[in-house]
């Protein structure tokens, strides 16, 4: 599910877990420029968007996202962290020329993003869920 990412930004490299308080995630705009947005929403944050800091693609299908105006974003990000079946953490780099879709939901000002992801089609996959990576 990408539960840490690893971004430049700024001329810095950030490396944020979800568990993170107020973790933000790259988002790259029409224009070109990256915008942060938060990340998600945890139980103790205020705020009427989904909990957690992922969005099912099966459910984004369903239409389980509509009433949020759901719109897909391109994570410029380096790379993120999965932990496997058995808990064991690993990094995957992102090639350059993909990124990791993302979907910004918003409800009134309040606006999120959160990481699409997808089953891994592989039936001896180390992960349950995994990142969406797209290229262009």
């Amino acid at each position: 599910m990408c539960e840490t990412v690893l971004y430049c930004h700024d001329g810095r490299e950030w490396r944020l877990a979800f568990a993170t308080a107020h973790a933000q995630l790259p988002v790259r705009i029409r224009c070109g420029d990256v915008e942060l947005l938060p990340w998600g929403r945890r139980q103790h944050q205020q705020g009427q968007l989904p909990l957690g800091g992922w969005a099912r693609l099966e459910g984004i299908y369903a239409g389980h996202w509509d009433r949020w105006f759901p719109q897909p974003v391109k994570l410029p990000l380096l790379s993120f962290m999965e932990k496997d079946i058995e808990g064991q953490a690993r990094w995957y780099d992102i090639t350059a020329g993909k990124w990791v879709q993302g979907l910004v939901a918003r409800d009134g000002h309040e606006r999120r993003v959160y990481v699409v992801t997808v089953e891994p089609r592989v039936e001896d996959a180390i992960h349950t869920r995994w990142p969406r990576i797209l290229c262009g």
